[in-house]
């Protein structure tokens, strides 16, 4: 009489903890892709960019819409891609979002310690690039609004100092400049009293028309916005570090899944092979 010989086989099935656990981790991708996406074209709306998309070769200085869009494109593919990856067990999809996450990572490790290594040039080329958006202010109400933020949470004027605005059509002290703005500054760059609730959007007309810088530092921000930069990592060195940390965990912690979940899907393949 022959026996009968029962084979234990290694799990045949994909793990569903990392299956669903990878599904979670990218729907918040897909939906803060969808989101910036959304966000972005509702500003182009705004600015009537949609029914004029001339508009978007025009701009001189960075248009803030444009990092909205670039990230939320990003973001939605790579949620896409690991949702569809994770449900259907596709191993091409998550090969892609894996190599992808780790290229970022690599490019966010690099850049840093770029930035660490060529610090003057990287003084320069922000330098540069606050200039050329100085430059252009008045061309777009979102590049406006950046940079009134920057100098009003820095406490900051211009990149070097205030007479940067020369750089601004609006703004310079040529004698043939019509502009009601002329020799003065953005709102942004005055000492604002904590007690006013409305905004003086006029309080820096005429500020440069004499004096020195030192003669404004009553009414206006006279240390450039470069150098408020440079006193401000060191002081906030450990966020920065922090929110660096985590952005790179959570990066591991994708590619992780992605790579475990890819090794479950070969060996079910193997199995059944």
């Amino acid at each position: 009489m022959k026996k009968m010989h029962y084979y234990r086989y290694e799990n045949a099935e994909v793990s569903c903890c990392y299956k669903y656990l990878m599904f979670s981790y990218n729907i918040i991708f897909w939906l803060a892709g969808t989101a910036f996406i959304a966000i972005g074209f509702w500003a182009w709306s705004e600015k009537g960019v949609l029914s004029d998309l001339t508009q978007v070769t025009r701009l001189h200085g960075f248009d803030p819409v444009w990092g909205v869009l670039v990230v939320g494109t990003v973001t939605f593919i790579l949620g896409f891609a690991g949702c569809v990856g994770a449900l259907r067990e596709n191993i091409c999809l998550l090969k892609f979002f894996s190599g992808v996450i780790g290229f970022i990572f690599f490019l966010e490790l690099t850049a840093a310690v770029l930035a660490f290594v060529f610090q003057g040039q990287v003084r320069e080329w922000l330098n540069d690039f606050f200039l050329a958006n100085v430059k252009a202010y008045r061309e777009d109400i979102d590049l406006q609004n950046l940079i009134d933020s920057l100098q009003k949470l820095n406490h900051c004027c211009g990149a070097k100092d205030p007479n940067d605005w020369d750089l601004n059509v609006y703004f310079n002290c040529s004698g043939d400049n019509p502009s009601r703005e002329r020799c003065g500054v953005p709102f942004s760059c005055c000492i604002s009293d904590p007690a006013d609730t409305v905004v003086n959007t006029q309080c820096g007309y005429d500020v440069r028309l004499s004096g020195t810088p030192s003669k404004w530092s009553n009414t206006i921000y006279v240390k450039g916005c470069m150098m408020a930069l440079e006193e401000w990592l060191p002081r906030n060195l450990y966020i920065v570090a922090g929110v660096f940390i985590v952005i790179s965990l959570l990066q591991m912690v994708g590619i992780f899944l992605a790579r475990t979940l890819i090794g479950d899907i070969e060996k079910v393949k193997f199995n059944y092979n």
